[in-house]
């Protein structure tokens, strides 16, 4: 009788402190980590500046996410090969730098190295070439994938969705392109790549 009772006074004694009683387990294992990746908006100071606006992929959890940058590029309407140079190095500049503090906070990193700097095409590579003063292929494969997908979405590329990349050796030149299946596993995914002739 002492065993029958127990049981509706336990349920109204946990009811009572705010917990309701249940019969079924809840043993749901530690709470999953949350990476909050929301859309970035450029600074107001940023967005006050004359400049072009651009998109660079950083890394947000495992997968690239675009965020919205302004660079220091006169959008005059030109395409040489020149100014291609000049926004390549400003993206460039952006994704080397540290992430603001609104970015950490909600979640995004980069993991391409300072100090690299991209020039143009030499004499015997296609016009559209942009060689980096690093290997491409002796990059990390998220920095590889970070720059690839920010070059192949800008000013910076022909627009067709690749880029041509070099490095400062007379390795043979590469077309990248930036896939669905590269921005959301970059460290796993091979970037599909095709050698180019001259170089």
């Amino acid at each position: 009788m002492r065993r029958l009772l127990a049981v509706p006074l336990l349920a109204v004694l946990l009811t009572g402190c705010g917990i309701r009683a249940t019969e079924v387990p809840t043993d749901f294992g530690p709470a999953p980590s949350h990476v909050n990746c929301s859309a970035s908006e450029p600074e107001v100071s940023t967005q006050s500046s004359r400049g072009l606006p651009v998109q660079v992929f950083l890394l947000c959890g495992s997968s690239l996410v675009a965020v919205d940058r302004t660079v220091s590029v006169e959008d005059d309407g030109t395409e040489d090969p020149r100014r291609r140079v000049m926004v390549a190095q400003e993206l460039l500049n952006q994704l080397a730098s540290a992430p603001s503090a609104a970015e950490k906070e909600s979640g995004y990193a980069t993991t391409v190295r300072d100090g690299m700097t991209v020039s143009g095409p030499r004499r015997e590579d296609p016009d559209d070439t942009l060689r980096l003063s690093y290997p491409p292929d002796a990059l990390g494969a998220t920095a590889l994938a970070q720059i690839v997908c920010t070059f192949s979405d800008s000013a910076a590329a022909e627009g067709d969705g690749s880029v041509v990349l070099g490095g400062p050796d007379d390795a043979p030149l590469r077309s990248y392109e930036c896939t669905d299946q590269v921005r959301s596993a970059p460290s796993t995914t091979k970037i599909p790549s095709a050698q180019v002739a001259g170089g």
